[in-house]
């Protein structure tokens, strides 16, 4: 009877391991795009790069504190300003003639979805070196068309080689994510991608709460 026993409880983990083995060997599914997804892709935009698929640059939904904005070139300016040598002023068409740099950064989004997107644009600190930034300045604060305010440490700014794009996937920023400028703060939360940036300040104010900030979000915004 024992021998029995032991003979049943052998076959049944027998049975467990070949159908885990089977269950691995069995076809993977795919990984397939959701039509809501692929519908947000805008005209022209590259859907992978050098092995990576990249999201549509465009979330599921608007989450700005004003709605999309209209930003015209005619007439804009980026300002760099606060704790600098000499404030500037410069034309849009200007930055794109900057030195460009890509990189391939997630966007996480406090909401619980992320993109992966190819971003072209300026370092940030070429931006800041037109002003020439004072030793005092510590903190950077950006500026929006819309109203919206966030800042960063200019040491972070600078450690991760931070850039302001004016292209994702390949095409001209859409208004959607920021024409004509938004901020890619790599290894940030969503909040601290400033869009329709209009001004860049130094600041010797390392507390500075931006638009979420003072409702209570976190000033690190760092990904978990």
């Amino acid at each position: 009877m024992k021998r029995i026993r032991i003979t049943a409880a052998a076959a049944a983990v027998f049975l467990l391991l070949s159908a885990c083995t089977n269950k691995s060997q069995e076809p993977q599914e795919p990984d397939v795009m959701s039509k809501p997804t692929e519908e947000r892709y805008i005209a022209n935009e590259i859907k992978e790069y050098k092995g990576a698929r990249l999201d549509p640059a465009i979330g599921p939904r608007d989450n700005s504190i004003k709605g999309i904005q209209k930003v015209p070139v005619e007439g804009y300016s980026l300002k760099i300003k606060g704790l600098v040598n000499q404030e500037v002023a410069i034309s849009y068409d200007d930055v794109l003639e900057m030195e460009a740099i890509e990189k391939l950064i997630i966007l996480h989004c406090v909401e619980g979805w992320n993109a992966t997107v190819l971003w072209k644009g300026v370092r940030i600190k070429s931006l800041i070196d037109l002003a020439i930034a004072k030793n005092s300045a510590n903190t950077v604060i950006f500026r929006c068309y819309d109203g919206y305010t966030t800042s960063m440490p200019l040491s972070t700014i600078l450690e991760r080689d931070m850039i302001l794009a004016y292209s994702s996937n390949g095409v001209e920023l859409p208004p959607s994510l920021g024409f004509p400028f938004i901020v890619v703060a790599e290894d940030k939360l969503g909040y601290k991608w400033a869009r329709w940036v209009t001004e860049i300040e130094l600041s010797d104010n390392n507390t500075y709460k931006g638009y979420w900030e003072n409702y209570g979000y976190d000033n690190n915004a760092d990904i978990k």
